[in-house]
């Protein structure tokens, strides 16, 4: 055999593939050029890049294939023509697709830019800007339909596209929608690491001719419709940070995953990264109590109500550890402070009155105790007027309850149960028989 002749062949072989992977390359480019494409050049299309896998080797050549093969869902839509559907397009739109959509195109974004040669740099950011609002109304579409971990999964590839981290941020909740702790973890951690606060101004003003409000995202662009005078009524609106809201996050996932020291770091550097949030504060609070550490609980829920005295959830929580602990007057001054910073607050009432009625299981204990001599019945009629007493102290706290169930549309049938029930033996032991028959 001639060495020399197989070597040369082998060199003929290798410039003929080289060759080939440019006609291809030329073939997919030119479909790709057109504004819309047949139905039989897409089909071309979708056959080269197919011919295209299997002898691409060049890293030039694999980046443009992966290209052109993750726009194929894009020209798959731009073929149906401007009168297509929302729902037409949507077969074409699917997590993986759109996670490969991301992952092509940003693989050439930075490939041009590290050869320095802009092929399609800019029609990919065209692409981006034109197609990712679709993207957005996917996820929104898979959201109404349930399905919040395809949701996540789209608008993560979405955040991938544009690098929004507000995009991002709602992946993250979505994935915990779908009780996909993990991939909700490692966003939120993500979002962590690139300081997202999602902290901003949101500007608004109505257009004079609808009387329609519109919104925008700089003062500059607002004000100068609201000078041209096709827009009036200018208003702003504060959109809080969400760091405290993440840092929690990741911190309930790792106490989730019994994680207990993680979430504890995590818990510590929120707190330094947002001394006044009290949120991150109810978040460490409720660690704790998880834990059985209830004095460590208290102080923590002490610290965040002297941050937020009107926080009538933080009062109830002490409220609701104290009669736990039977610190029976701790647990009636708490509740007594929620009503009175919110008067519609069932629950404060509900607890208020089991807790004014904690010395009745005594009462009727030594009732029972007593036997039927002259003096036994006279204490008898002492006690059964100190249980009157007690049930005319409760009787006002259950009624305002009662009306509550009957106002709220929001009050669960138990709670109503509850209350219902607990009136009604007030009424009947004070000899309100006619009240305890209007009790539903």
């Amino acid at each position: 055999m001639n060495i020399k002749k197989l070597i040369l062949t082998g060199t003929l072989l290798v410039s003929f593939i080289s060759f080939a992977q440019k006609d291809e390359l030329k073939t997919l480019k030119k479909i790709y050029a057109k504004d819309l494409p047949s139905a039989t050049e897409l089909q071309e299309y979708k056959a080269t890049v197919t011919k295209l896998e299997a002898v691409a080797t060049e890293e030039s050549d694999k980046v443009y294939l992966n290209f052109y093969k993750s726009m194929t869902p894009i020209l798959e839509i731009i073929n149906l023509g401007p009168q297509a559907t929302p729902a037409q397009m949507a077969r074409f739109v699917s997590p993986k697709n759109v996670s490969d959509l991301a992952t092509g195109l940003n693989a050439t974004l930075d490939y041009e830019k590290k050869s320095g040669k802009k092929i399609y740099t800019d029609d990919i950011n065209e692409t981006i800007q034109n197609y990712n609002p679709m993207l957005i109304n996917f996820a929104v579409a898979l959201d109404n339909a349930k399905k919040y971990n395809e949701s996540s999964d789209v608008l993560y590839a979405s955040y991938q596209l544009t690098k929004n981290p507000e995009t991002l941020y709602y992946a993250a909740n979505y994935a915990v929608k779908a009780e996909n702790m993990d991939k909700a973890l490692k966003d939120y951690q993500e979002l962590k690491a690139l300081n997202y606060s999602g902290e901003k101004t949101i500007y608004f003003a109505k257009e004079v001719a609808t009387g329609v409000e519109d919104q925008y995202d700089s003062k500059a662009d607002r004000d100068n419709f609201v000078r041209l005078k096709s827009h009036n009524s200018p208003r702003e609106e504060k959109i809080p940070s969400k760091k405290g809201e993440i840092y929690k996050n990741i911190a309930l996932i790792l106490v989730q995953n019994g994680k207990t020291e993680e979430a504890k770091a995590a818990l510590t550097e929120a707190r330094k990264e947002n001394p006044n949030d009290v949120g991150i504060l109810t978040t460490e609070a409720d660690l704790y109590y998880k834990l059985g550490d209830t004095e460590k609980y208290k102080a923590i829920v002490s610290e965040a109500i002297a941050k937020d005295p009107n926080n009538t959830d933080l009062v109830y929580n002490l409220g609701v550890l104290s009669m736990t602990s039977k610190d029976y007057k701790s647990a009636e001054t708490y509740f007594q402070k929620v009503i009175d910073l919110d008067s519609n607050y069932i629950n404060a009432y509900i607890n208020l009155s089991d807790v004014k009625l904690v010395p009745d299981a005594k009462i009727v204990e030594d009732m029972n105790k007593l036997g039927v001599s002259d003096k036994e019945q006279k204490q008898y009629e002492v006690l059964k007027a100190e249980r009157k007493r007690l049930f005319n102290s409760v009787m006002p706290i259950l009624e305002k309850a009662y009306q509550l169930t009957k106002t709220n549309p929001d009050v669960k049938q138990d709670t109503k149960d509850v209350v219902n029930q607990n009136l009604k033996l007030v009424y009947n032991y004070l000899g309100m028989s006619d009240k305890a028959k209007t009790i539903n």
